[in-house]
């Protein structure tokens, strides 16, 4: 058996790969990476590319999935055949000491049939369903990328004793000046409610305050003079920590830069399953960390949101945030691939 630790990373927005490069860099010898699209996107860490397991524009997927048991499994899928084939071969051929799974229930079942201990990365929300609850109770342990005040109130008490809570998981902060003027408006790789033309009736509402978007949003057509378009980014904790004031919505990479910055916080959640999102952002709104929106607001609304954001105590939220959090959590991931070999 090596002492390396494989770690699985979903592809669905970025959060998952973030999380992953800021945990493994604490120890690059250790991990391997492996997930869909990682080549190239992995700082100089080892990695194993799999297939992809959705479905190409226009190919026909049997949607059937035993949800009692499994998330995702469609039949016949050439892709999912052989991910599946190229983990097992790498469990294998590099016998490792522990698994992070970050996150899917088939990946974490497959290791844990191939005799490898697991660690699970448990998101937010309400997941007590079947096959949530299986990858939970056959992980040797659940790692949570937050503060444990943010976890969904309704957590069964066995999952929370079953959990090592990580807050602060980040790729470090910049101590940037603070520009007063500027409202930073992140768009994650996973979708959200922001479109052009609300962008722009927010912009004119408030003309003193420069409006960056970083992200994957569009630009409109017609630019206001007073909204800027980044794009995607490299440096969105710097980014987050120069603003007077973030919007944004409750993804763990968003929030935990947000928490780490002490910036002024407007939230709005994404729809997105087991209420993740809804879920984190009503803790945060309970906890005084932020301003929660369940809808984009009218033009007219806006200056009274921004003053309620200006008047969030930053002791609300350093108190979510510990510092180092990304090295905390790769030394009880070493701890954990020790006690289990």
């Amino acid at each position: 058996m090596s002492g390396l630790i494989g770690y699985y990373v979903h592809h669905q927005g970025d959060g998952h790969r973030q999380r992953a490069l800021s945990i493994a860099h604490c120890a690059p010898e250790r991990f391997v990476m492996l997930g869909t699209g990682l080549a190239q996107r992995t700082d100089g860490l080892r990695c194993v590319d799999l297939d992809d397991d959705r479905p190409a524009i226009g190919e026909y997927i049997d949607p059937l999935s035993p949800e009692d048991c499994l998330h995702y499994a469609p039949l016949h899928h050439a892709g999912i055949q052989r991910r599946i084939a190229t983990v097992a071969q790498w469990i294998a051929r590099a016998r490792p000491a522990l698994f992070v799974i970050d996150v899917s229930v088939e990946v974490a079942m497959l290791a844990r049939l191939a005799g490898v201990p697991t660690v699970y990365v448990r998101l937010s929300g309400r997941r007590d369903d079947a096959a949530h609850c299986q990858a939970f109770r056959a992980a040797h342990a659940l790692l949570v990328p937050f503060h444990a005040d943010l976890d969904d109130v309704a957590t069964p008490h066995w999952v929370r004793n079953k959990t090592w809570y990580a807050p602060g998981i980040s790729r470090g902060h910049s101590d940037a000046q603070v520009d007063d003027h500027r409202i930073l408006v992140v768009s994650g790789a996973g979708g959200g409610m922001w479109d052009a033309a609300a962008l722009r009736a927010a912009a004119a509402s408030l003309p003193q305050y420069t409006w960056r978007v970083i992200g994957q949003l569009a630009p409109p057509g017609d630019l206001p003079i007073n909204v800027e378009f980044r794009g995607w980014v490299e440096d969105a904790d710097a980014q987050i920590a120069a603003a007077a004031i973030v919007v944004g919505h409750a993804g763990d990479g968003t929030v935990s830069s947000v928490l780490a910055a002490r910036r002024p916080f407007i939230c709005l959640p994404q729809t997105r399953p087991y209420d993740e999102q809804g879920s984190k952002a009503r803790r945060l709104a309970e906890l005084g960390a932020a301003v929660v929106l369940e809808r984009l607001p009218d033009p007219t609304e806006w200056p009274e949101i921004i003053r309620r954001a200006r008047s969030l105590n930053p002791r609300d939220q350093a108190r979510l945030h510990v510092v180092g959090g990304a090295q905390s959590a790769c030394e009880w991931l070493l701890a954990t691939a020790e006690r289990s070999t």
